[in-house]
């Protein structure tokens, strides 16, 4: 219930507007990202929208853990070393093995691309995130939406990931959209520990056209994490 009207949600719908968003666009397609972005979040408004946007940040957490896991058993069986791969916690996988690691958020199967789709479907997320948080429980999509950003830093510090102005944008959404979804939610839980230890960091990353080598200003992920989350 949403106040005192049932909520109606169209699964056939939500499954063609999901289909709509994973073939028509993204990396294959020529023309800005800010267009695509603006674009995929102008299909997915509404209420069934927002549980897409869901689904697709849940869909891309998923593909991107089972992606490390692989490449984590590889290492292993080619090496005998074992590595630790923890949802809650990419850091300490990236610092043990990061020059052997891919990452993995460019080319996973289910083709949404980190700064067109899921940046698309985290601005729904953080927008409609107060009727959101009334027609279900949020943490889930809070925890995916913390597990991308952590994703998204490791591979700036470790995997040598060209911070362009496409990835700072992700960066901020991601920040700006848990904010959103704790500031929607009765009791939201604790800051996980990579947010933590950004937190406690004041060091400012370039940041580069997307098409050429200039430096174009510059992002601190800490300085942005502490005002949006230390509430």
């Amino acid at each position: 219930m949403l106040g005192k009207r049932q909520v109606q949600h169209d699964p056939t719908r939500q499954e063609a507007l999901l289909q709509e968003v994973r073939h028509r666009f993204g990396a294959p397609v020529h023309g800005p990202v800010a267009d695509q972005v603006d674009a995929v979040a102008r299909l997915l408004d509404g209420d069934d929208g927002l549980f897409v946007a869901a689904r697709i940040v849940r869909e891309f957490a998923d593909e991107a853990n089972t992606e490390l896991l692989s490449q984590a058993y590889e290492l292993h069986r080619r090496t005998g070393h074992r590595l630790v791969v923890d949802r809650r916690n990419y850091r300490p996988l990236w610092e043990a093995a990061g020059s052997q690691l891919r990452w993995p958020l460019f080319a996973l199967p289910g083709g949404f691309h980190p700064y067109v789709q899921v940046a698309a479907a985290v601005a729904v997320l953080g927008a409609g995130a107060p009727r959101y948080a009334r027609m279900t429980d949020p943490n889930q999509s809070l925890t995916h939406v913390f597990e991308v950003f952590d994703l998204t830093a490791v591979g700036w510090e470790y995997g040598r990931v060209r911070v362009d102005t496409d990835a700072a944008s992700l960066a901020n959404r991601l920040i700006s959209t848990a904010s959103q979804l704790r500031e929607a939610m009765e009791k939201p839980p604790p800051l996980p520990p990579p947010v933590r230890e950004l937190m406690r960091r004041n060091n400012t990353v370039d940041v580069y056209h997307p098409l050429d080598n200039r430096v174009v200003g510059g992002i601190n992920l800490g300085g942005e994490l502490r005002p949006a989350l230390l509430v």
